[in-house]
């Protein structure tokens, strides 16, 4: 179980009317979103880990804190939500260098794991993982192998590898399912959202089975929030994608986990797994 912690103004798809200059004005709901979220994981007995924004742990260091008091674990999510196409090598190694330190200063703890914003390591940013491996990172899980407008790697490998010879460090994907031949996304976000609560319970349990591997399941705190404000000027395609029925999020990962075991990502893909 994974959460991308950012607020709901912070997503990539409302770049085009939404300035990070800005960001520092509007009034935050993620604090009383993670809030919620967290009461639902201990209802469910679920632990995850939480790639947080390095504004993010700025902004709100108890909340870290409360996290990783709660048996969670903090991983990277890098500073401001740049995708790693929009940066030269020499930027990202400083954006995830920087966002590195202030997680650790937060909780005291090492920080093992990244994610890029919207899952922007691809084939045209294959350098990005040494400079994580630079950067001191063990793990990423910032590929998505599916055909998609904004991100995607079809042709990456299904489940966790390493994608640097001779290294240690290991790529862990966000799940597909193959169908056919076609990776169908099978790992929460927007398309939770949009499946009925059945199919996606269907396409996890058929990697479970049938492919042997643990899923990685991902959302934001935004997500169980119906109530957040609604955001002008965006595409008919954005605002469909982002406000589709928030309103059942909440009640699809109560029942997600009452139907499979949920796990942080460092004990499940690099410790042997949960006792």
């Amino acid at each position: 179980m994974s959460v991308d912690l950012e607020d709901y103004f912070q997503v990539s798809a409302f770049n085009a009317v939404i300035n990070r200059e800005s960001w520092q004005s509007i009034p935050g709901r993620v604090e009383s979103n993670t809030d919620n979220l967290l009461e639902l994981f201990a209802a469910n007995n679920i632990t995850a880990t939480f790639f947080v924004l390095g504004w993010i742990a700025r902004q709100y260091p108890e909340l870290l804190a409360r996290i990783v008091r709660e048996g969670h674990e903090i991983a990277s999510h890098g500073m401001n939500h740049i995708r790693v196409s929009a940066q030269s090598a020499h930027e990202f190694f400083q954006d995830i260098h920087t966002s590195k330190q202030i997680l650790e200063n937060c909780t005291g703890q090492p920080v093992r794991g990244y994610r890029a914003a919207s899952f922007s390591i691809n084939g045209k940013t294959p350098w990005a993982f040494e400079k994580l491996i630079e950067a001191g990172f063990q793990y990423s899980s910032s590929v998505y192998p599916v055909r998609h407008d904004h991100y995607g790697m079809p042709d990456a490998p299904r489940f966790s590898w390493n994608p640097v010879k001779n290294e240690a460090f290991r790529e862990i994907p966000l799940t597909t399912c193959n169908i056919s031949g076609v990776n169908v996304p099978a790992a929460g976000g927007g398309y939770f959202r949009l499946y009925p609560y059945r199919l996606s319970k269907w396409l996890i349990r058929r990697v479970n089975i049938r492919d042997g591997q643990s899923a990685v399941f991902y959302f934001h705190p935004w997500e169980i929030d119906a109530s957040q404000p609604r955001v002008a000027g965006l595409s008919r395609k954005t605002r469909f994608r982002h406000y589709l029925n928030l309103n059942r999020m909440a009640d699809r990962l109560a029942r997600l986990g009452q139907d499979f075991r949920w796990r942080r990502m460092d004990e499940v893909f690099l410790d042997g797994g949960p006792a």
